[in-house]
């Protein structure tokens, strides 16, 4: 490897590395829709959530991806499903649930999908806003809408509804205006929830700095030659550079915190953050 050059690749998951939890609810009676599952932390999160043996309706726009994250899922030995979904498409959300409903109780859904444009305010164009708006904040929205009732209608009434947020939902950074609306946007939705709730349909959010996926990755390069510095040097002192530990989390060290909300553990998380951030936001 080149000096200044890092691995850029995403990390493959290992099953060692899956948080397993002994937990009533974490069996294949029950279901837990992932959006944005073809990579990334989504993917992580499904093959995760399938590790601990709920059954698990991948959702994605990327059908190739989708469908190499159910093998991956079902090599822990679990159960999965992929449903392409448009998150744009109101009718193909509720064709997913649906499928969802087909396989088991619906307990659970982490809404995970998300994109990155950067812009500052004046230039941002409004066709992307109107996006990423769509797919990173009305689309969580409308699936809890439509899967509360889900949970409600189990024998028990129980289950959790999990946000991917980001320190973007407790700090805003130049030329990211509408990912730091939409991720403090997942915040107001998430407490919102947990205040319906009842404790029994609870809702929580994780927030986290930059992580191993495709879509940080990929801007490790362009940035290093648009700073004329190196790669190690993009990664150590512009992604973590307000951060106290300078390695970048992998995707399923966040999937183990959707399993931990998710589980008998996160009792007490309702309407609460996973705010796992190397120290950005608290100690800045």
């Amino acid at each position: 490897m080149a000096a200044g050059k890092i691995d850029i690749q995403e990390p493959e998951i290992q099953k060692s590395e899956i948080l397993v939890v002994d937990d009533e609810y974490f069996n294949s009676e029950n279901v837990c829709i992932v959006t944005g599952a073809a990579s990334g932390i989504g993917r992580a999160t499904a093959v995760a959530i399938a590790a601990n043996k709920i059954g698990v309706v991948c959702v994605d726009i990327d059908e190739n991806g989708g469908n190499a994250t159910v093998k991956m899922a079902k090599n822990t030995g679990g159960e999965a499903l992929f449903v392409k979904t448009d998150l744009t498409d109101d009718e193909q959300m509720r064709n997913c649930v649906d499928e969802a409903a087909k396989m088991g109780n619906i307990k659970f859904l982490a809404n995970i999908a998300g994109l990155q444009h950067i812009d500052p305010v004046e230039n941002f164009p409004m066709k992307m806003y109107d996006f990423m708006q769509s797919v990173m904040l009305r689309a969580p929205f409308y699936l809890s809408k439509l899967v509360i009732p889900h949970i409600r209608g189990s024998r028990d009434g129980v289950g959790a509804i999990g946000n991917m947020a980001s320190v973007h939902a407790h700090i805003a950074t130049l030329n990211k205006p509408v990912y730091n609306i939409t991720k403090f946007g997942l915040r107001g939705l998430t407490q919102s929830i947990a205040a319906e709730g009842g404790g029994k349909v609870r809702s929580f959010t994780v927030s986290v700095g930059f992580i191993k996926t495709p879509m940080a990755l990929k801007q490790i390069p362009d940035q290093a030659e648009q700073r004329g510095i190196s790669q190690e040097e993009v990664v150590r002192d512009i992604m973590l550079g307000k951060s106290r530990i300078k390695e970048m989390m992998s995707p399923v060290e966040v999937a183990n915190l959707f399993v931990f909300g998710f589980s008998h553990h996160g009792k007490y998380l309702i309407g609460g953050d996973l705010l796992f951030d190397g120290g950005v936001v608290k100690t800045y």
